[in-house]
């Protein structure tokens, strides 16, 4: 593959996170894009594809709707549209779709999406739904929902290496402590270790070991990007380039693999620094799937920060806070930010590209030159891994 041909990000859009009831998802899609165009001065016209990661599964009524981001300018009309599902990973899965298509010569400039709109459902609904991107037959068909997937997942790594419950609730202090400052983010409020490490009537038990502060928010939002081949970077302001990316799938069913050893997120982190000629030491910050506190424990040990069963190291050592060696999720994470699905990928892509570009406002870190995005769907089944890094 040619360099010229390589996708450099160039322009996005990030819409708050959270509850709106006034927003159904045409609308999210359709202001994401615009505003996405705008951001990157790119006219209508000239994208060659659009992609919209969006999990639905009965969450609205519209299954089909790749076509309703062309509602957001005329210009768009005939672009050819398509609608990316890969569980909570659908949002990066849009993405490397779009990388894919620039990277075949076979269009110039993409639009990618990332929407999800949530909380029209109830709880047990939103719950029943997600369920759905488990291993249905032996999983969700026996009751199990994704709280007590990663609950089990907790509780075989915490057989292993000891109770590490404390450590879980320092993963989500930090992130809340970290939303504060992110004007995207659901939850703006910072919350101590002992709230997080305690069960309460504000904090009630789950699923064991995990709390209410242990598990990702359910929200709407959206988010959104444009790309282009890296020999047009210099027609823009700024550009962002993929250095390197990696998508590594496992098998679905957690009874034909060890779901807390996390293999899928360690061979894409090894796969994606291999290409990008790094380590993981090398990376300036990293924003990872936090879907329960336990993913983002073991992800540090899956990306090599920590070896097996001393992720909290990096916690105890300081590394992944935002004055550490390498800050992790200081948008606030999924745990803070919230978690729509198909606009969670997207958003950490545009976050990043923000980081390094020097447009992170309050969330700005000292030195950002070097990105680590990890986006998950299921139990460490579907795994992609970018690294990103200022082009222009």
């Amino acid at each position: 593959m040619t360099t010229s041909l390589c996708p450099v990000i160039v322009g996005w859009a990030h819409l708050p996170f959270g509850r709106h009831a006034d927003l159904d998802l045409e609308t999210m899609i359709t202001r994401a894009a615009r505003a996405a165009l705008g951001d990157a001065g790119v006219p209508a016209r000239e994208i060659g594809g659009v992609w919209l990661g969006h999990l639905g599964g009965g969450l609205v009524p519209e299954n089909f709707c790749s076509s309703l981001a062309l509602q957001a300018d005329d210009d768009l009309r005939w672009a050819p549209a398509t609608r990316v599902e890969n569980a909570c990973a659908s949002g990066a899965a849009a993405l490397y779709a779009a990388c894919d298509a620039i990277e075949a010569g076979r269009i110039d400039t993409a639009l990618v999406i990332g929407a999800e709109k949530m909380t029209a459902r109830s709880g047990p609904e939103v719950t029943q739904a997600l369920s759905h991107a488990s291993y249905v037959r032996e999983e969700a068909a026996h009751g199990l929902t994704f709280p007590g997937i990663f609950a089990q997942v907790a509780r075989d790594h915490f057989a292993r290496w000891g109770d590490q419950r404390r450590a879980l609730a320092r993963i989500a202090a930090k992130n809340h402590a970290n939303g504060v400052r992110n004007p995207f983010a659901q939850m703006r409020k910072a919350l101590s270790v002992e709230f997080c490490d305690q069960v309460s009537e504000k904090n009630p038990m789950i699923a064991d070991p995990l709390r209410m502060t242990d598990c990702s928010l359910v929200s709407d939002g959206a988010a959104a990007l444009v790309l282009t081949r890296a020999d047009r970077a210099a027609d823009f302001s700024r550009a962002v380039r993929f250095r390197a990316r990696a998508q590594v799938s496992d098998y679905l069913p957690m009874s034909r693999r060890d779901p807390a050893s996390f293999e899928g997120p360690r061979r894409a982190w090894a796969q994606a620094l291999g290409a990008a000629g790094c380590e993981v030491g090398d990376l300036s910050f990293a924003e990872i799937h936090d879907c329960f506190t336990i993913a983002e424990l073991l992800t540090y040990e899956a990306m090599g920060l920590t070896a097996p069963g001393q992720g909290v190291r990096a916690l105890d050592e300081g590394t992944v806070y935002p004055d550490g060696r390498l800050p992790v999720n200081v948008s606030g994470g999924l745990k803070a930010k919230g978690h729509p699905i198909g606009a969670t990928g997207v958003s950490m892509h545009v976050l990043s590209a923000m980081q390094l570009c020097g447009e992170a406002g309050e969330m700005q870190l000292p030195r950002a030159e070097l990105a680590g995005v990890f986006n998950m769907g299921g139990s460490a089944v579907a795994n992609y891994v970018s690294v990103l890094e200022r082009a222009r």
